[in-house]
């Protein structure tokens, strides 16, 4: 199973470089966003908001750490009066250590009465000219709605203010909301280089195809909560020992919730109107994309 090509990012602002192809740099093939003041692409798992790999997560206070969860299991990574992200974890059990290899299969995306599911299709091998991608708004498919081309978009029609739109012909998308968020989403595979580097055991039945999600939050309150949410606080302090090799957040029972589109974690704040700080994060560094 060999790995995916380099997908191509363009800038759809700058003139000295609009609409050119430029390929993900090599140590993220797949996941990488256009830098159009520079006209250069750049890792988009290196930024704060980032959710990839097996997962590592860069929290909204620029420290990498790990969260491994449990496979089959959801975990709320976002939790806030009037937003809430759930994602459904997937993975393999290594008998050499005492926990499974978890990588990020989806995610349930809640805000106002409305809710949004992206998730990767599984597969036994991967073609990077098939599109793995599921996504629904409100329990209704959008991905037959939106064409395999790049900069092709989706608009709701009942709410004027969600969008969403391809990065690439398939497998990349963003996710607009105007005042609350914007997502972007990358389906990739596990490749036999990586399954080989890191012990995965990963066999032609099934290449794991997973998320590589990037989050920019437009309207947290200060009492956000969840595995990335807790990390934009303002008086957020990392425990993460972040001296060794793989840094990693405990306390998954904490985050754990019933289903993808359940609220019920143990630090759930969705749909609580007692918590009412807001945070401005402009010019700090807290915000992507």
């Amino acid at each position: 199973m060999a790995g995916p090509p380099p997908r191509f990012v363009r800038c759809r602002s700058n003139v000295y470089c609009k609409n050119v192809p430029l390929p993900c740099p090599l140590e993220c093939p797949q996941s990488c966003l256009a830098d159009c003041t520079l006209c250069k692409p750049v890792c988009s798992c290196n930024y704060p908001g980032a959710v990839c790999q097996d997962p590592r997560f860069v929290g909204g206070d620029g420290i990498t750490f790990y969260f491994h969860g449990r496979k089959d299991q959801d975990f709320c990574l976002v939790s806030d009066k009037n937003l809430h992200i759930n994602a459904h974890f997937i993975g393999k059990r290594n008998p050499k250590l005492k926990r499974d290899f978890t990588w990020v299969q989806s995610i349930g995306i809640m805000f106002d009465n409305h809710k949004i599911l992206v998730a990767a299709k599984r597969t036994s091998t991967w073609d990077d000219n098939e599109d793995h991608l599921v996504l629904s708004f409100d329990d209704k498919p959008v991905s037959l709605s939106l064409p395999t081309n790049v900069g092709s978009k989706w608009d709701s029609h009942i709410v004027p203010e969600v969008s969403i739109s391809r990065t690439s012909n398939t497998n990349g998308i963003l996710i607009d909301v105007s005042n609350n968020f914007r997502i972007t989403a990358n389906v990739v595979p596990i490749t036999h280089k990586e399954s080989k580097v890191h012990g995965y055991g990963i066999t032609d039945e099934d290449c794991f195809a997973h998320l590589e999600v990037g989050f920019k939050f437009k309207n947290l309150s200060d009492a956000v909560d969840g595995v990335l949410g807790q990390t934009y606080r303002r008086n957020y302090e990392s425990k993460i020992k972040v001296n060794v090799p793989m840094p990693v957040m405990g306390g998954a029972h904490k985050f754990r919730t019933s289903g993808i589109f359940d609220t019920n974690c143990a630090v759930s704040r969705f749909g609580k109107k007692d918590f009412n700080a807001k945070v401005g994060f402009a010019g700090k560094g807290r915000n992507s994309l």
